[in-house]
Order: C-alpha cells, then structure tokens, then sequence
C-alpha cells in the first residue's frame, strides 16, 4: 500500500522561511511526477509546484522565484522549500505522487501539513 507522509508545516513570520518534506512510501517502482498543492480556507486546492522526472519544475506564478520544489529519488521524497513567505501562503499544503506501484499506477495524495505565516 503506496503512503504519503508529509512534515514541516508550522507557524511562521511574513519573510520568513520553511521546509515541507514527502516521503512515499510501499511498494513503488516508478515515480512520474511529484508535486505539491495548496489548499486555503474558503478556495478551491491549487497547483503550487510540481516536479516531473527529466523535466523543468513548474511554479504558481504566485510563489515563483519563493518556492523552491526538489527530490531525492533513493528516498521517494520530495521537498518545498519555502522562502519570503507571505500571509497570503497560509494553507493547507498538500504532497502528490503520480506513481507506479505493485497495485498499478495512480495518483496519490497526503494528509496535509498546515502552514500559517502570521506575525
């Protein structure tokens, strides 16, 4: 059974900077395409970066040259790095895989890790 597990959301200052880590996890062969959502109170989930292999990340123009999305394929994780931050970045983060697994391919998603930036 192919699992998610996110970390590092938190309470942080407007400019000020934090790191969310996925790990997938179960019996994975192959991973397409990692990325990371958002999702605030009251609006619909957003794309806010996303990796896929061999490729050039792609950005929300909202978080472009802030956000930085990375991926350390031996461990199936994948990272946000999250510089500048602003209030309007407070969310729900959620991590996604496109990926290959014994039971076939699908699109997996986290449980969501919160992140409030707030003086």
């Amino acid at each position: 059974q192919v699992q998610l597990v996110e970390s590092g959301g938190g309470l942080v200052q407007p400019g000020g900077s934090l790191r969310l880590s996925c790990a997938a996890s179960g019996s994975i062969f192959r991973i397409y395409s990692m990325a990371w959502y958002r999702q605030a109170p009251g609006k619909q989930r957003e794309l806010v970066a996303r990796g896929i292999s061999g490729s050039t990340p792609n950005y929300a123009d909202s978080v472009k040259g802030r956000f930085t999305i990375s991926r350390e394929n031996a461990k199936n994780t994948v990272y946000l790095q999250m510089n500048s931050l602003k209030p309007e970045d407070t969310a729900v983060y959620y991590c996604n895989a496109d990926l290959g697994a014994t039971t076939g391919r699908g699109d997996y998603w986290g449980q969501g890790t919160q992140v409030i930036v707030s003086s």
